[in-house]
């Protein structure tokens, strides 16, 4: 795998990527016969989300005889710590542990997926801080640390 360069990837490009990750290598046929089962495409929309991420460098294209088969320049896992990393840019450091906690409220976990987290849990707090610092400009959300103060807006008391 190469080192992953930054690009945006959409909901439907990542459907495709899901497709080639599983596969490890995948024709455009294989792919557009997964994703018409989950999304009902018509092949020119598959073969279109497979044409941008192409350019974007996210597929690779190999040539044996007269198919293309695609593999993934990056993986999974260093997609997903992408995601995870600029996630995080686009929300107030404040707001990052009611996030986590909507997140884990919402998705369905298995027994073992909760004790993992418990466990993580656990060792965090060895690292926890008493108070989370702003990370935003002044403008840019609603905590008392860095918002307007003669603000009398509810949230921001």
């Amino acid at each position: 795998m190469q080192k992953e360069e930054r690009f945006e990837i959409t909901d439907s490009e990542w459907e495709v990527m899901r497709v080639v990750w599983t596969s490890t290598k995948a024709t455009s046929k294989d792919i557009i016969q997964v994703l018409q089962e989950k999304k009902a495409w018509k092949p020119a929309t598959t073969k279109t989300f497979i044409g941008r991420l192409v350019k974007k460098g996210a597929l690779n294209t190999e040539t044996k005889g007269n198919k293309f088969i695609y593999s993934a320049a990056v993986s999974e896992r260093e997609s997903l710590q992408a995601l995870k990393a600029g996630f995080f840019d686009h929300i107030c450091n404040t707001a990052v542990g009611k996030t986590i906690a909507d997140l884990i409220k919402e998705a369905t976990l298995s027994y073992e997926d909760v004790s993992m987290l418990e466990e993580v849990l656990q060792a965090k707090k060895k690292d926890a801080v008493e108070t989370i610092i702003c990370n935003c400009v002044p403008g840019q959300c609603h905590c008392k640390e860095n918002h307007n103060m003669d603000c009398h807006k509810k949230e921001c008391l």
